[in-house]
């Protein structure tokens, strides 16, 4: 009886995962959309803006990459070490990475601002990591889960959206990024393709009106 019982919550909890990672999107940016800036706070008291972003060599960005994560989400964890390698190499090749957290922190605590400054001190975070408080950019951009990710150029225009690359659950596993994929398709004055892709990932935890 255990033993069903034990099975039964794993499918469930399989279930769950599922129907995180294939929720449709909300409305939001559509490839060749030009995204919104955002004045948000981030882990270091300082209010930030992709207008204001420069990249590692102080020079003005050639683009961003702009992702919605955060501390709770096993996905987001799984991709924490992920997304500061990609910073490392983007960063100084004109595309830095923009963290931003758009969970509710009353539905989860562990997403609160202080647990983010936590996070990103234990961490030792290198991009940005900013609060979308009140819930008002990631729907802007059609976010549904954490991770997921925009790849805008200068001009803040989306290019590429979706996941990194084709394995969430395992770094090693990885064999496309995607995201560095669109990148050199940018490099050469190209269109990224795949230009979407489906981000695997919890959904975001939104405050009910």
């Amino acid at each position: 009886m255990k033993r069903i019982f034990g099975f039964s919550l794993a499918l469930a909890a399989l279930a769950a995962v599922f129907i995180a990672a294939t929720a449709p999107a909300t409305d939001g940016l559509k490839i060749g959309d030009k995204a919104p800036d955002f004045k948000l706070k981030g882990v270091d008291g300082k209010t930030y803006s992709l207008a204001g972003i420069k990249d590692a060599n102080g020079k003005a960005p050639k683009g961003y990459i702009v992702t919605f994560t955060c501390n709770t989400c096993p996905f987001a964890v799984l991709y924490e070490d992920r997304i500061i390698a990609l910073n490392k190499k983007t960063s100084i090749m004109g595309y830095p990475v923009v963290a931003i957290q758009p969970n509710d922190p009353a539905l989860k605590p562990g997403d609160d601002f202080a647990a983010m400054q936590q996070r990103a001190k234990e961490k030792n975070f290198t991009f940005p990591y900013l609060f979308d408080d009140g819930q008002k950019v990631f729907p802007q951009y059609g976010a549904s889960r954490t991770p997921e990710f925009y790849v805008l150029d200068k001009d803040m225009v989306l290019r590429y959206t979706g996941a990194m690359d084709d394995n969430a659950e395992d770094p090693a596993a990885v064999k496309v990024n995607y995201i560095e994929m669109a990148i050199k398709y940018m490099e050469n004055n190209q269109a990224p393709n795949p230009a979407t892709t489906k981000a695997i990932g919890c959904s975001i935890k939104v405050k009910k009106s």
